[in-house]
């Protein structure tokens, strides 16, 4: 039985299909989610719980821009989120666009970084107009600026 084991594990190895996609890999397109915005609350904890992405604000109904070139894998309402774009890239790294005023993709639409996407707004647990950023890897939350520089609005290499 363990030899069983061992070569479908070899075979998975061997095909490709247990190869594992770092979001560092990541060499497609790139566009700042939201141009000229400021960090009003950062990653982290805060009244002791995890606050799982960034927030940036600027002006309400602002064009939100796909970070990246993917594919989203929902659009529409989720509790706190409120609107709530999640867009899942080609090398395992998925990114939340939250708070939108309004989606403007759907669901199964492929998209490339600076496309818009939604309108800025206040929709969930928001009590002003901002985008909520969130950068998820196998579905864990992970800060932003691990793959951003907010304060240069750039990609980090």
């Amino acid at each position: 039985m363990k030899r069983l084991y061992f070569c479908l594990f070899v075979a998975l190895l061997l095909s490709g299909c247990a190869r594992h996609h770092y979001p560092e890999d990541y060499s497609g397109g790139w566009h700042f989610p939201l141009p000229g915005a400021k960090v009003i609350s950062d990653y982290g904890y805060r009244d002791g719980r995890l606050h799982s992405g960034i927030d940036l604000k600027t002006t309400n109904k602002d064009k939100i821009y796909a970070a990246f070139d993917g594919e989203v894998v929902f659009a529409g309402k989720m509790s706190g989120y409120g609107n709530l774009v999640r867009i899942v890239h080609p090398n395992g790294l998925e990114t939340y666009y939250a708070h939108n005023s309004k989606n403007l993709v759907k669901k199964g639409q492929h998209v490339k970084a600076g496309k818009v996407i939604a309108y800025t707004g206040q929709t969930g647990r928001a009590s002003t107009p901002h985008l909520h950023f969130e950068t998820r890897v196998n579905g864990k939350a992970k800060d932003p600026k691990t793959y951003i520089d907010f304060k240069n609005q750039k990609r980090r290499k």
